[in-house]
């Protein structure tokens, strides 16, 4: 890995920690922070808007109480980049506690705000892998 490549990975790192401290903050205004106005989340439930989760989040039926990422590469195509990672969340959707273990891939755009994601793609992890 090159210094620059390393300098984006730790930059984009930074990013999604703070991120994440948002989301499990439960607070919807930092969490749109750091996403474009047309990011969309997808899972295994399909394509959710940002309005649609930052909506859920406001209205408590969406909570999270811990969010972990490891990232396992980030690709740099300028001033787009793309974070994929393993991800660990637990929470509560509409009063059913939920726990995940995904493979996270975010898609990110660099603009004058710094960096925001427009897209994240979620797939459940299988055991041992």
């Amino acid at each position: 890995m090159t210094g620059t490549e390393r300098d984006l990975t730790t930059e984009l790192e930074v990013v999604e920690a703070d991120w994440g401290r948002a989301i499990v903050d439960n607070d919807a205004d930092a969490i749109g922070r750091f996403t474009t106005d047309d990011w969309q989340i997808v899972g295994e439930d399909g394509i959710t808007s940002r309005e649609t989760f930052l909506a859920l989040v406001r209205s408590g039926d969406l909570t999270h109480e811990t969010m972990s990422k490891i990232t396992g590469s980030v690709q740099g195509l300028g001033d787009v980049a793309v974070l994929t990672g393993r991800g660990t969340t637990t929470g509560h959707y509409r009063g059913r506690a939920f726990s995940s273990d995904e493979w996270v891939t975010d898609v990110f755009v660099r603009g004058a705000d710094g960096w925001r994601c427009v897209h994240t793609h979620l797939t459940a992890a299988r055991d041992g892998s």
